[in-house]
């Protein structure tokens, strides 16, 4: 586990400290997130960084030892940390979402999650997911062994997987009787047969660290498994997910727009004058931030107060697509008003439009939000 040794991260970051640990600490996350983007490396020392200041447990409640931000603050926190650097906060995100689904079940369904919160606040547990790459169908296969299943799979999109401690994800078991079945659970990063692959090299956010990683037969008990489900189907737990996750990695992609943003009308503002075509540019980039930051105000408070339901899959992923074009349109408009001088690496703004460019592939990605909306309203079965 990625111990955790200063004070200040031992008591957590606070509601009214986060913003003043961030902004001592911003221009080296910036600085050090270009260079990871720069090199194809992972954001280890952000992430570090940010660990040593408790923003690994924000959303871990104070009698676990953790920050006890509410929802909305941890979303806030990811879209600043977002503002300077992509990568660290969409790898952030993804172990911070499931920490908030923990902490949801908790409350509401009393679930014993306490040990696992515990271990995020006082002994730095990091969570890596594989389930924006596995989602319905499920991927992988668990064989049934003594006492549980041995696990052969190869999981893509794996944020944080370098430095993670445990994954949550899922494999298909050949169930006899029920047929093919899909078992959630916890696995060991650490295990002997699991394997971080060195193939992550793309377009944008690069400094992820989303490897493929490769499991060649690890056991799984029985008692691990925390769920069983028919592939393909909606089922609850993924109502849950969604309604928790994706105002959260969203909110990273409110924040890198907010960059590109930012750092185009800084551009802007040096030209020695402002014609009518670029005052119009920056409008339309004004307009296109206003709906963004609309429809991300209206996702978080979906992840904050709604209940777990199909209605509710339905409004946050209509959002989810109404926050990612709009920050889409952020970025390509930014470039716009930025003009030559954005195009150049130095100034920071080509790399926010491409880690943008990420906000297309996370579930349910445009055309399958659509097929489920219209599904919704026409009273027709979800599972199509």
């Amino acid at each position: 586990m990625n111990a955790i040794t200063s004070p200040t991260a031992q008591a957590g970051a606070t509601d009214a400290s986060w913003r003043d640990l961030l902004a001592g600490v911003g221009p080296k996350i910036e600085a050090n997130g270009r260079e990871c983007d720069r090199s194809g490396a992972f954001v280890s020392e952000n992430l570090d960084l940010l660990q040593s200041l408790g923003f690994f447990a924000l959303g871990v409640p104070k009698d676990c030892g953790g920050g006890g931000l509410s929802y909305p603050e941890v979303a806030a926190a990811l879209r600043a940390i977002a503002r300077l650097d992509g990568s660290t906060a969409l790898t952030l995100s993804m172990h911070t979402h499931q920490v908030m689904v923990a902490d949801w079940k908790r409350r509401h369904m009393g679930a014993p999650t306490e040990g696992m919160l515990r271990k995020v606040a006082e002994e730095g547990l990091r969570i890596v997911s594989s389930g924006g790459s596995d989602w319905l169908p499920g991927s992988g296969e668990a064989r049934k062994a003594e006492g549980g299943y041995r696990i052969y799979a190869r999981k893509v999109f794996s944020s944080g997987a370098p430095d993670g401690d445990v994954m949550n994800t899922s494999a298909v078991y050949d169930d006899p009787e029920a047929g093919p079945t899909v078992l959630h659970f916890a696995l060991p990063l650490q295990d002997a047969n699991v394997q971080v692959l060195a193939n992550w090299d793309t377009l944008g956010m690069r400094g992820t660290g989303s490897q493929d990683v490769e499991i060649d037969g690890v056991f799984v008990p029985d008692a691990a498994v925390i769920a069983a489900r028919p592939p393909g189907k909606w089922h609850p737990l993924f109502h849950l997910i969604s309604m928790i996750a994706f105002p959260l990695v969203y909110s990273v992609y409110a924040g890198v727009a907010d960059g590109a943003r930012e750092t185009a009308l800084s551009l802007a503002r040096r030209k020695p004058s402002s014609d009518a075509a670029t005052l119009t540019m920056v409008g339309e980039l004004e307009n296109a931030h206003a709906a963004m930051d609309l429809a991300h105000g209206a996702i978080v408070e979906a992840g904050a107060g709604d209940t777990p339901s199909p209605e509710t899959t339905h409004r946050v992923m209509t959002l989810r697509t109404l926050v990612g074009r709009s920050a889409l349109e952020v970025g390509s408009r930014a470039l716009e008003v930025a003009g030559g001088a954005g195009f150049y690496r130095a100034a920071g703004l080509e790399q926010r439009f491409r880690d943008l460019q990420a906000a297309r592939f996370h579930p349910l990605q445009e055309r399958q939000q659509q097929l489920y909306a219209a599904r919704s309203v026409l009273g027709l079965s979800i599972d199509g």
